[in-house]
């Protein structure tokens, strides 16, 4: 007989929101392992003693959270998916029957809390994933990605350049060399310093091969090599260099594991990482690092053969090239240079293809940190180098395509980079907290079980007394 379903809306009803939410559910999993009580007190200072209540704490990050698992790109549309979802009304504590704030209130109170409040939260579930056992900390992965910020390009505006003439003089070094004078040229400013976003003064141009140019923020991370864990995340502005960031990532991240009894002891990074201050940064703090060095790095020069000793360069026709200073042909890179005298150069016979008709005399221009990138290189040529390269791509470029692709960090919803931070911590967190609740703890073998209580039997055994007639002393056995 064929069913017909009809229906009539109730005025009065049984339901229990719980009973309808199953056990395994990410929602119902989530409400038990995190407690968020403590952010009534970190939150409290942000709120007066008068006026409308707002929005409970643990409520507004609890939809914050949802909004960044279900890869939602807007407030609204985070107020919109909650109210017709049982779950995510169990999770955050509200009823069928009761009005969910209104959508702005959220955007309001993600402005009012600090920073420090949302890293707290992060290092609060970095600190669950390390109890449970899921990070190793002695070896971090380090990359990053560009977010696109909440500006379009419509948006930029030409900034008002001051020529300091003053500062621009003293941050030239000349080197004087057979009544020769060496002149930096002057570095022409990048459109990110000629042009400012009137929507977001803190986004910035930046484009990688293959995608349009728009405006971004550059997004760090530092991903734990053993279980993928996001130990570390912060925004910064998108016309820095990855080597510019690598000391305050890696930073940051010791700090959060520190906190856990884990301490950093290796650093996998791209080539992009590669500079004279990201390497001494490394050595200074003991770590270890596997970044192979920019292409630009020569580990001989054909023709010239190094004199350590006398800090040198000899040619292949026994010239001299000593050392005549540092120079700065570009911003914060300071280089050592070697130059021949022209008498030497001028009746060479290997003059026109060494040094052509543009000069006089042959110059060679070392960073001054090449003995830090001569110990990298060294380290590079290794097996074990080429086995952290591989372990680098396998696993921090997953975990980014996760966070752009699928925990809504493709864009930055809000203004700024105080704000894009607080984004880009709740991204990893959402992250970290699905690692969480897919983790079980290893599996014991089923064989070596038996064997264990096989032992322990045996030697429970071996130290039992031994029955002996009686009259005699009771003796034990011991053994060898």
């Amino acid at each position: 007989m064929q069913g017909k379903k009809k229906y009539q809306e109730k005025m009065f009803t049984s339901f229990q929101l719980s009973s309808r939410v199953p056990e395994d559910n990410v929602y119902r999993k989530l409400k038990d392992v995190m407690d968020l009580q403590w952010l009534y007190k970190a939150t409290k200072k942000y709120y007066g003693s008068e006026g409308q209540k707002s929005v409970d704490p643990v409520v507004f990050f609890k939809l914050i959270l949802i909004g960044y698992l279900e890869n939602l790109q807007s407030d609204r549309k985070i107020i919109s998916t909650v109210s017709m979802r049982l779950d995510m009304l169990y999770f955050i504590g509200y009823d069928i029957d009761e009005e969910l704030p209104w959508h702005s209130t959220l955007s309001r109170t993600r402005q009012l809390y600090s920073e420090e409040v949302f890293k707290e939260l992060f290092k609060q579930v970095l600190k669950q994933c390390i109890e449970k056992g899921m990070v190793a900390g002695n070896r971090q992965v380090v990359d990053s990605v560009l977010v696109k910020a909440n500006a379009s390009m419509s948006s930029l505006v030409e900034k008002e350049i001051l020529d300091d003439a003053e500062a621009y003089a003293d941050s030239l070094k000349l080197i004087e060399e057979d009544d020769e004078v060496v002149i930096p040229p002057k570095r022409p400013l990048t459109t990110n310093e000629k042009k400012i976003s009137k929507t977001d003064p803190d986004a910035r141009l930046r484009t990688k091969p293959g995608k349009p140019t728009q405006l971004n923020y550059l997004t760090q991370v530092s991903v734990d090599a053993s279980s993928h864990v996001i130990t570390n995340i912060e925004a910064h502005h998108a016309s820095k260099n990855d080597c510019d960031c690598l000391a305050e990532v890696v930073k940051n991240a010791k700090e959060n594991l520190q906190s856990g009894g884990l301490i950093v002891e290796e650093i996998l990074a791209d080539t992009a990482y590669s500079s004279g201050k990201a390497l001494k940064y490394l050595e200074a703090n003991n770590l270890v690092g596997y970044i192979p060095n920019m292409a630009s790095y020569k580990t001989d020069r054909e023709g010239f053969t190094y004199d350590g000793k006398n800090d040198q360069y000899v040619c292949s026709q026994g010239a001299k090239l000593p050392f005549k200073g540092i120079i700065r042909p570009e911003a914060n890179i300071y280089k050592k240079m070697y130059a021949a005298s022209r008498t030497d150069c001028r009746n060479c016979p290997l003059k026109q293809q060494c040094i052509g008709k543009a000069s006089a005399a042959k110059r060679i221009t070392d960073t001054v940190d090449k003995p830090l990138y001569d110990r990298m290189h060294q380290r590079m040529m290794s097996k074990k180098a080429k086995r952290m390269m591989k372990l680098r791509s396998i696993t921090v470029e997953p975990v980014l395509g996760t966070l752009v692709n699928y925990l809504g960090m493709k864009k930055v919803n809000t203004i700024g980079i105080n704000q894009a931070n607080k984004c880009v911590l709740m991204a990893a967190l959402a992250y970290n907290l699905k690692k969480l609740l897919k983790h079980k703890a290893p599996k014991v073998n089923v064989m070596a079980k038996v064997i264990e209580n096989m032992l322990q039997k045996s030697l429970k055994m071996l130290f039992s007394p031994i029955n002996v007639p009686r009259g005699y002393k009771r003796s034990y056995m011991i053994m060898s």
